[in-house]
């Protein structure tokens, strides 16, 4: 069985492009749980906060890790709080390799972020997210890719990672 690659990390920190970035370094499929979630809903992460609420939001986003775990050989960009269930990170640990873009926060806090419910345009927000969850994200992290600028950079060390881990 081929292993997924899970990407986790801040939201903002440049989880979908990195996954696209690999898709074509690896020439693997990507899945983004946010956005099966959207799919799933019918409604923008935006709209199911408002209308839902975030308790509900999570658990459409368990039920999206669960789907995505079962795919082989995928890339799975999660969204930003994917670690805050530990059910969701035991079943894509399962079935996949796990890694952290720890991207510097001051760059994240410096990027348009309006669409996102938790975070928004204020910095205070993504730096009190950035308190309460990476301890979490270290702890489920097998690897943790940290000072790479780009998308690009990010890529190419989880692609040479990965290609190690397979031959293992």
């Amino acid at each position: 069985m081929k292993k997924n690659i899970v990407l986790i990390g801040m939201p903002g920190c440049g989880k979908s492009a990195v996954g696209r970035c690999l898709s074509q370094l690896l020439k693997m499929p990507l899945v983004d749980t946010d956005q099966m979630v959207e799919e799933t809903a019918g409604h923008t992460i935006p709209e199911l906060f408002a209308q839902e609420g975030e308790g509900a939001f999570r658990d459409r986003e368990t039920a999206a890790a669960r789907t995505a775990a079962a795919l082989e050989g995928t890339i799975i960009a999660t969204g930003g709080g994917m670690i805050l269930r530990p059910e969701n990170m035991e079943a894509l640990g399962r079935t996949g390799i796990i890694f952290f873009r720890d991207r510097a926060l001051e760059a994240i806090i410096g990027e348009d972020h309006s669409g996102r419910p938790l975070v928004g345009s204020q910095p205070d927000k993504l730096r009190k997210l950035y308190a309460e969850r990476i301890e979490l994200y270290r702890k489920y992290a097998q690897y943790t890719i940290s000072n790479t600028d780009t998308a690009e950079a990010a890529a190419e060390q989880i692609a040479d990672l990965y290609r190690k881990e397979e031959q293992k």
